[in-house]
């Protein structure tokens, strides 16, 4: 990938951003309280348009718990209706992704979601499932009346609200159920001028890719009565140039957009004295391999990364906990001058707790401020779609002091001091790490910033796949997932099975991209598998049938989770659950001896002995395997069923992880949207009750989750290794040896996670 050159403007629209525009003010809002306060006042002035685009949307939560006195109601959902009736000519615009399943739980439920959206005529709400498999819509920006933007990290959901105290026993942090959640850290940008009227445009351009209908309004052109920016906020810089950059994956002909990326590798070779990173995720191999070159020059720059001490969630941990933990061991090698330091917040009284940082914020040189929705993993550089802002000072002495205040400003919140301390030791020790090394102070009596070493314990490295399969760089094709589990080598393969089994996976890519790309998918949804399961219904011997439907149906590639919602829909939680989880584990069962028939021996002779091993290596941990591939959404129900018969994993092994791994959520689903439907139509007590049982019912699984694959999680995640760590590290050496014969894993680190056209760029 080509890099802008020391006598090139850094912005270069097309290449590390789609365009430079002008703002005349511009503010970095630090955390929740700040930024959801000047939005809901932001929003109060709103006179012709406001879009809200993000990955999570959530009507019930406060953007001010702490209370507001512009006389409108608290909620979300609440405030924006109000808003909306109360401005005759004033339209809502709100779109969030179609979210996988395996989230469903994590937000507000469906049914009720799209109810709290759909009362006023004048919000128009959408839900954006225009992207390829495995990816989402990311961006987190909302703009009023084109002439104000907000982007960002924060989306307007649950659990996102703190201060800059993060107190551990703050009485106002609580989701809308009133349950406490741990701190949050996460930063938000605001502007003005050309620049938001960009940001105004993408969001139509999103709007008319999620839903067909292009937006006649424009509101910069309309004679508004008041200036947008809200007045209880100061801005921070006046007069700058803002360059917008975006990741949009290609998709129904369009071509791919890597700016961030582009912008990410420009900034980092271009820094000469600091490098300072807050991000929820660091795993992309390609940033890595850069902060690693940059590590490895005489001349380079400090290097501090903060990031969450945990993953949030335990299915976080043992998957983006391990890819970082990987990546933190490659720079580590690469620190040859002691410039790199990647650390975590501490809060005194915090306990097992942590503060979630999420924020997606590079800083370089007091020269470059980059801000977003943009993590550093592979996911956010070219798969999902993101949008970042940036600033280059340019020289200017004005930008230059207030993008180092922004960032002394965080270094400040996160070790309790003040922005002179900062600004005095780094004058006084000569660099920024220097700085942060003298004011970092005793953790269990002060805020302050704690080293961090992850590790992983080698029975979890063993079980995570590469960041390909996990964090891809790509969409994921059905091919190239068969890829992951089975490499193929030129030998003599059993050409009839072979050519079997190619076309059994080209019939289910294809009807999976009928249903995701074609007319097709409106006519297999839930409305019409309910219809065709009632009809089923009504047939002799309907058990077996509604089986057998199951079976033909996920084996093409039917989503399971709409037949599942319809099952339960027609017959109810008891014998609904029932039949979703026979036809499951039948389809399931028919699935993986079909993979083992056509492709069990093509692998035995294809694959060759060392493969084999591995694959036998990963067969021994077979159950906990298939649990963690069923909760992670890489790929359709038939596929892993498919590649999973032609592995070393047995089926015993397949159909334990699979039951566990997807007959808990089975039962619970259709339970919860069986009595979330009765509860609608006839609200009781007891039926609410219910409700609350079925919800500590999925808590209660999900615990007993985290102690099943608890065992292979590191007793740790900071600290130094110390002599005890010593043979496991050697036989960690040794395992990477086998690896590296094998040709499953580059000798390079940073190729791991590169494409074969990356690797030497």
């Amino acid at each position: 990938m080509n890099q802008a050159s020391d006598d090139e403007p850094f912005f270069q629209p097309g290449r590390n951003c789609a365009s430079v525009r002008h703002a005349a003010r511009f503010s970095l809002l630090i955390d929740g309280a700040d930024y959801f306060r000047v939005l809901r006042e932001a929003i109060t002035r709103a006179e012709r348009t406001v879009f809200i685009l993000g990955w999570d949307i959530d009507s019930r939560m406060k953007l001010t718990p702490e209370g507001a006195d512009d006389g409108f109601p608290e909620a979300l959902g609440d405030f924006l209706h109000a808003v909306a009736n109360h401005k005759r000519r004033l339209r809502i615009y709100i779109l969030a992704w179609d979210f996988a399943m395996l989230y469903a739980f994590e937000r507000e439920w469906l049914p009720v979601y799209k109810m709290g959206w759909r009362t006023s005529r004048r919000i128009a709400f959408q839900m954006d499932g225009k992207h390829p498999m495995g990816g989402s819509q990311h961006q987190k920006l909302v703009v009023i009346d084109d002439r104000l933007a907000f982007v960002g990290g924060l989306d307007l959901t649950r659990s996102r609200w703190d201060t800059t105290a993060h107190a551990p026993d703050e009485p106002l942090r609580r989701d809308a159920n009133g349950t406490r959640y741990q701190p949050f850290h996460d930063v938000h940008t605001m502007f003005d001028g050309a620049a938001a009227r960009e940001i105004g445009l993408l969001a139509r351009e999103r709007w008319a890719r999620a839903c067909g209908k292009q937006l006649a309004i424009r509101a910069h052109r309309a004679n508004l009565e008041h200036d947008a920016w809200p007045p209880s906020r100061r801005v921070d810089l006046e007069d700058v140039e803002i360059a917008i950059s975006l990741t949009e994956p290609g998709y129904l002909g369009r071509e791919p957009v890597q700016q961030i990326r582009a912008q990410y590798l420009d900034a980092i070779a271009r820094a000469r004295h600091s490098i300072y990173i807050e991000n929820q995720y660091f795993t992309s191999g390609t940033i890595g391999a850069a902060l690693a070159k940059s590590l490895g020059r005489e001349d380079g720059p400090d290097l501090a990364i903060v990031v969450p001490r945990n993953q949030s969630g335990w299915l976080q941990e043992v998957t983006m906990g391990v890819l970082r933990a990987r990546l933190h061991a490659l720079l580590k090698d690469a620190d040859t001058h002691g410039r790199y330091r990647l650390l975590c917040p501490s809060v005194p009284k915090l306990g097992d707790e942590i503060v979630n940082v999420h924020s997606k914020l590079m800083i370089v040189d007091d020269e470059l401020l980059m801000v977003g929705s943009a993590n550093l993993n592979n996911r956010s550089m070219v798969l999902d779609s993101e949008c970042n802002i940036a600033i280059d000072a340019l020289g200017d002495a004005r930008i230059r002091r207030a993008i180092a205040t922004m960032r002394d400003t965080l270094l400040a919140e996160h070790l309790g001091c003040d922005i002179a301390d900062i600004d005095r030791e780094r004058a006084a020790h000569g660099g920024m790490n220097a700085a942060i090394q003298a004011l970092l102070r005793e953790r269990d009596e002060h805020r302050t910033l704690v080293p961090l070493d992850p590790l992983v314990s080698r029975e979890l490295d063993q079980l995570i796949p590469t960041e390909a399969l996990i964090d891809p760089e790509t969409p994921i094709a059905a091919d190239e997932l068969v890829d992951q589990f089975v490499p193929a080598e030129k030998t003599r393969p059993l050409i009839g099975r072979f050519a079997l089994l190619g076309v059994l996976a080209l019939m289910v890519v294809v009807v999976a991209g009928l249903l995701h790309w074609t007319s097709l998918g409106d006519y297999v949804n839930l409305r019409s598998l309910t219809n065709a399961t009632r009809r089923i219904d009504a047939l002799p011997l309907a058990p077996l049938w509604i089986v057998l439907a199951y079976v033909v149906a996920a084996v093409i590639s039917v989503p399971i989770t709409l037949l599942i919602a319809a099952t339960g829909l027609v017959f109810g939680a008891a014998w609904g659950g029932l039949y979703a989880f026979l036809g499951t584990m039948a389809a399931a069962a028919v699935s993986y001896s079909l993979g083992n028939w056509l492709g069990r021996d093509v692998v035995r002779r294809v694959a060759g002995a060392r493969v084999n091993r591995l694959s036998e290596r990963v067969a021994k941990r077979g159950i906990v395997a298939v649990v963690v591939l069923r909760l992670l959404p890489v790929a359709p129900f038939s596929i892993v069923n498919l590649v999973a018969g032609a592995s070393h994993i047995r089926m015993r092994d397949f159909m334990i992880g699979t039951m566990l791994g997807m007959g808990p959520g089975i039962f619970l689903t259709v339970a919860f949207a069986h009595q979330l439907v009765a509860s609608l139509h006839r609200p009781t007590i007891g039926s609410f009750a219910v409700l609350i049982g079925i919800g500590a019912a999925l808590i209660g699984v999900s615990l007993l989750l985290q102690r099943f694959l608890g065992g292979a999680q590191p007793d740790a995640h900071e600290g130094a290794p110390g002599d005890a760590d010593k043979p496991r590290a050697s036989e960690e050496a040794k395992r990477a040896s086998e690896l590296h014969e094998s040709g499953a894993m580059p000798r390079d680190p940073a190729a791991r996670n590169a494409r074969p056209d990356e690797v030497n760029s």
